[in-house]
């Protein structure tokens, strides 16, 4: 009897332990880790009942077609999650957050379009991911941002059209990287990827297999083949033109720079402006063929040809304004910080407010010229003389503009 109180007894104790839904078997290691064996057993979810201390799960080749927030509350110690071979087109959020000792996911061979990568956050130990054979469509940029673990990233066999430049940045641990198969635009936007292949140490699986599905003169072709100029990152000129010249001008004061850009595709032209009292960001032109404003920024006129004027400008204007050239392959900017000086020799009066362009001299800027190119520092400034006033024929009093405009190079090249 005692003996069999005993084994009793140890039954007890060992059996939360041990704990094994029927469909499943369990087994434990040699390395003393548990596994469950769950897989070719035709189940449609996670099974309930599993002991808390499995680190090994098998549920590949099963009928499961969706993973909910709790399905794997049971195992958090779980470090090798098999799922492949499933019909699974459905995770929630949440489904794989608390599992922070993972170090090997298999998802592949499913249904998954959607992912919620930001569970992908909590698994920093992470050191396997297979997601191909799947229909991811796209990926964040970010999406395995945390993973300083990652050895192997399979995300071929999907329908990825195009990639993220930095999406497999910050993966210091990467060794492996499969991404074949998947339709690819071979658009500038994935231009990155050849750059990227030719530089890294990552092995890529069939590199020649990672082909182009459009554009159609592309078509067929690996993306590690794109020709280099097929896309040129951009170029951006900075012209200064104004309504001044070394006449009196009673119409007030006109600013109007020019950005001229370069590169393929055709970048787009945008400007930033700070002043003391305010930033303005506009995103392309905002005047319309018939001169009517587009946007409520009607102080800063922006042209489809890349021209923005200020009419009337102002001390309230002066500040830094920022033209960038954007396209697929990057981004490319310059500035230009306009002052208005309201002495007869304006250089002397910037001199005075600025310490450090006090070892510079001035140099004039006449309507149309472009920026100095020849010098090579951190800022340009157009200064605008500003006489006290003027009489006009009338016997009035206005603003009068002398001498276009100087320019005060603190060494910048407006041409990038």
């Amino acid at each position: 009897m005692r003996p069999l109180l005993c084994c009793l007894g140890l039954a007890v104790l060992l059996g939360p332990c041990l704990a094994c839904p029927s469909p499943c078997s369990c087994s434990t290691k040699k390395n003393g880790r548990l596994l469950a064996e769950c897989a070719y057993k035709d189940l449609q979810e996670v099974p309930k009942g599993l002991s808390s201390n499995v680190t090994i799960l098998t549920l590949s080749v099963n009928r499961i077609g969706w993973l909910g927030q709790g399905s794997f509350t049971e195992v958090p110690e779980v470090q090798s999650l098999w799922l492949g071979y499933n019909q699974i087109g459905m995770v929630e959020p949440g489904a794989f957050a608390l599992l922070v000792h993972l170090k090997n996911l298999d998802l592949s061979h499913n249904k998954i379009a959607d992912f919620p990568w930001q569970d992908l956050r909590n698994l920093s130990s992470l050191q396997i991911l297979k997601m191909n054979n799947n229909r991811l469509a796209g990926l964040p940029r970010d999406a395995f941002r945390f993973l300083k673990d990652l050895r192997s990233l399979w995300l071929n066999d999907n329908e990825l059209t195009t990639l993220a430049e930095g999406t497999f940045d910050n993966l210091p641990s990467l060794s492996q990287l499969q991404i074949f198969n998947n339709p690819f635009n071979c658009s500038c936007k994935v231009f990155w990827l050849k750059k990227w292949t030719e530089n890294t140490s990552v092995s890529i699986a069939q590199g020649g297999s990672t082909l182009c599905v459009a554009p159609g003169r592309l078509k067929g072709r690996a993306v590690t083949d794109i020709p280099d100029h097929h896309c040129v990152a951009p170029s951006v000129q900075l012209t200064y033109l104004s309504n001044v010249d070394n006449t009196v001008t009673y119409d007030g004061l006109t600013l109007m720079l020019h950005c001229s850009v370069a590169g393929s595709p055709l970048p787009e032209i945008r400007w930033k402006i700070q002043t003391s009292s305010r930033r303005v960001e506009i995103n392309g032109p905002n005047v319309a063929r018939d001169g009517n404003v587009k946007q409520s920024q009607e102080r800063f006129l922006v042209f489809k040809n890349g021209t923005m004027a200020i009419p009337n400008f102002s001390k309230e204007d002066e500040g830094i304004y920022t033209c960038l050239a954007v396209n697929d392959v990057g981004m490319r900017d310059v500035s230009v910080n306009v002052a208005l000086a309201g002495s007869e020799n304006p250089a002397e009066d910037l001199l005075r407010d600025d310490p450090q362009a006090s070892h510079l001299g001035g140099r004039s800027c006449y309507k149309g010229d472009e920026m100095d190119l020849s010098s090579g520092g951190e800022k340009l400034v157009i200064i605008y003389h500003m006489p006290r006033e003027s009489k006009n024929r009338a016997g009035g009093v206005v603003p009068q503009v002398h001498l276009g405009a100087f320019l005060l190079a603190l060494g910048i090249v407006l041409c990038y």
